[in-house]
Parts: C-alpha cells; sequence; structure tokens
C-alpha cells in the first residue's frame, strides 16, 4: 500500500463489507444467435471511501463494467455486491432503489433538462427516489450552495457554462445522499481548468467519506484517484501495462 503523502483522503473502511465487490463479472450481448462478449471475469473490490479511477481505450469493455456497477445492467455471469446486495437475486424495484438511494451518477454530457431551473434539476432524483429525512428544496439549495452556485439557482443549464453544468450534475447525484459516487468522464467536455475545480469538488466528497469510482481516459485526471484499474479487451490488466 503505498501511501500518498498528498492525499488527505478518508480511509477506506476495511471492516464493513465493500461498496462494490465484482467476482468473476462477465457481460455478453446477443447479435442474434452470436454471443459477443464484452468483458471476460472481472474480479475488484472497492472499499468504501476508496477514490478509484478505471481507465482503458475506447471499446475495452470500461463503460460496460461502468453499467454493471451503477446497476444500470445486470452480469451475465458472476457477481456483482454492491453495498453487500447481490443485484442479481434483486427486484426491478429493489434495484431501482438501490440505483436511486446508493449511488449517484455523473455523465461527461451532464445530462440537465434544459427547460428547469438548476434548483429543479437537482430535486429531480428525489421526484422518483425520495430518501426519507430528507427535504429535497432545502437539500438541494444546500448542495447548490456546496457545489458554488447559489446566485445561479434559478437559472435554466443553457444560461450556464460547461463547469457550471457540471456542478449542477454533481449536486444532483448528492441529492439523495449517496454513499457511492460514479462519474463517467467528468471533465470530458471541460478545459483543463474547469477540470482540475471538478476534480477539486471529487476530492472533497471523497474527503467526507463518500466512495468515488471514475472512469477517464486522462492520466491527468486518474492521478487523482487513489488508485488507477485499467481494462482492456474486457479484462482488469496489471497498472503497469
Amino acid at each position: 500500500m503505498n501511501n500518498h503523502s498528498h492525499h488527505d483522503h478518508a480511509e477506506p473502511r476495511l471492516d464493513e463489507p465493500p461498496a462494490v465487490d465484482i467476482i468473476n463479472a462477465r457481460k455478453s450481448y446477443y447479435i442474434g444467435k452470436m454471443e459477443v462478449p464484452i468483458l471476460h471475469g472481472i474480479d475488484l473490490a472497492i472499499q468504501r471511501g476508496e477514490f478509484l479511477a478505471i481507465m482503458g481505450p475506447s471499446g475495452s469493455g470500461k463503460s460496460t463494467l461502468m453499467n454493471l456497477i451503477g446497476c444500470l445492467d445486470l452480469p451475465t455471469g458472476g457477481e456483482i455486491h454492491v453495498s453487500g446486495k447481490d443485484v442479481s437475486k434483486l427486484s426491478e424495484a429493489e434495484l431501482a432503489h438501490l440505483r436511486g438511494q446508493e449511488i449517484g451518477f455523473v455523465f461527461q454530457t451532464f445530462n440537465l433538462v434544459s427547460r428547469m431551473s438548476v434548483l429543479k434539476n437537482v430535486e429531480l432524483p428525489t421526484l422518483a427516489n425520495q430518501k426519507p429525512g430528507i427535504d429535497p428544496g432545502k437539500r438541494a439549495k444546500e448542495l447548490i450552495e456546496l457545489v458554488g452556485l447559489s446566485d445561479r439557482m434559478h437559472h435554466k443549464p443553457t444560461e450556464l457554462s460547461g463547469g457550471q453544468r457540471q456542478r449542477v450534475a454533481i449536486a444532483r447525484a448528492l441529492v439523495n445522499d449517496p454513499s457511492i459516487i460514479l462519474a463517467d468522464e467528468p471533465t470530458g467536455n471541460l478545459d483543463t481548468k474547469t477540470g482540475d475545480e471538478i476534480m477539486k469538488i471529487f476530492e472533497d466528497l471523497n474527503r467526507d467519506g463518500r466512495t468515488i469510482i471514475m472512469i477517464t481516459h486522462d492520466p491527468e485526471i486518474a492521478a487523482h484517484a487513489d488508485r488507477i484499474v485499467r481494462v482492456k479487451d474486457g479484462v482488469l490488466v496489471d497498472g503497469n501495462t
């Protein structure tokens, strides 16, 4: 375990089940009768409080892996446990519940609803899946403040810069107080300076104990993480290749 003196991240908590435990996970798609394997036996444990970067070229299977971790898709074989639950054994409703309450998603393209204000965008996930004890309006305002956009609360996404939109997306991802944040190329559409600002927010969230799992192809962005794993041709490859 190399000790990152320059990171003061929260220490992963090893006494609890991992945030995500992937055991020999395989994923194939079928085109007609032809099986197209995408992932071949992935083993990966992501501890609570860890900041993990997943790297890999386009077509490596990293997005498929991300979809499995995010419970947007189920493995063809093997097991995936998210917050201690085997996702293959959950009903659709339980899966939706797990996604809605344990996982916050941040995408490269922000995925905001353009006709809604920043405030309404941030409140959106609570409509389908409100966590008990959370007042959506109050929490949304606090999070918009947290990401430094109080003065833009009633603006529409089209009136914001890319970096501001990504901040809104991060606030939205946090509204149900998830323990895991999944970020898919979160700085992909941003310039370097803005990307660094967004990474700083992720580092702060991680310091507060959230597990961050980020897909990126940019080594400088990946360097913000505690650990980097690489996917190539559907398998995890040794970090040095």
